[in-house]
């Protein structure tokens, strides 16, 4: 199957985002794609948007996610990006939602592990997600998706797996500043690398993100990377290949601890 990761600036406008998406979707279509994943903050910049980021959520979720459904009809593209979504304490809640070729909804993701890190504060105005993980089946493979920061946590990786993920797609706003190219592309080399799976991974390209989207095959290796501008890559994601590298280094098969047998220990 191949997919696509589409990698752009959001601005503060969901109209201005969409437009950028759907281009960018013509491409991944013409290309031959059959799954584009596009950004964390896809709907929208939480920092350009200020004081009425609330309001604006709670004006926009619906209306983002409905059109996107329609991008992905229209262009024959299943989609996964990332918006926010309104929840009952008042801060949003940071979500995915993957949508498939046809325009249904397949399922949503909300981020797990906020960015309370490097001096920032995410849960100050999100909510963390309380539904657990999230795998779906796009074409030929099944897919999790995990949300910028979660990538940090490699039990967060390893329950999608567990869940069934053959391709683990991380939508991102990743942050740039000392080591943080660095840390971005050696978490995703060690996500891919430990759990046998591919990673493609979509991050802004702001000029407070790094850019540098990249699609990972399991055995870790970059099979397409873009730089720190708007861009679609294009790579071919098999399932023979999972069970290629599978074969040659079976660490799924090897484990000794599982879910049931980490629990058994802890209450040992």
């Amino acid at each position: 199957m191949k997919i696509a990761v589409g990698q752009f600036a959001p601005a503060a406008d969901p109209d201005a985002n969409l437009r950028t998406m759907r281009r960018l979707a013509e491409q991944a279509a013409a290309g031959g794609a059959e799954l584009v994943v596009f950004p964390e903050e896809a709907m929208f910049s939480e920092r350009l948007v200020g004081d009425g980021f609330e309001d604006l959520v709670a004006r926009s979720w619906s209306g983002f996610v409905q059109r996107l459904s329609f991008l992905a009809a229209e262009t024959g593209l299943a989609v996964i990006a990332g918006g926010y979504e309104s929840s009952a304490d008042g801060r949003p809640y940071n979500t995915l939602v993957a949508v498939d070729a046809q325009g249904a909804i397949l399922g949503t993701y909300r981020k797990l592990h906020l960015y309370d890190a490097f001096s920032h504060r995410e849960s100050d105005r999100i909510r963390p997600g309380d539904k657990g993980v999230t795998v779906v089946r796009i074409g030929e493979l099944t897919v999790g998706m995990i949300t910028c920061y979660d990538l940090r946590f490699p039990e967060i990786c390893r329950a999608v797996v567990d869940a069934g993920a053959e391709l683990l797609t991380v939508p991102a706003a990743w942050f740039a500043g000392e080591h943080k190219v660095d840390h971005w592309q050696a978490l995703l080399k060690a996500r891919a690398i430990e759990n046998t799976v591919w990673v493609a991974a979509a991050d802004t390209c702001s000029e407070h993100t790094v850019g540098r989207s990249a699609v990972l095959d399991p055995m870790g290796v970059v099979v397409a990377e873009a730089g720190e501008d708007e861009a679609v890559v294009l790579a071919d994601v098999t399932r023979e290949r999972i069970d290629e590298v599978r074969e040659t280094v079976p660490v799924l098969a090897n484990r000794r601890f599982g879910p049931a047998e980490l629990l058994a220990a802890e209450q040992d």
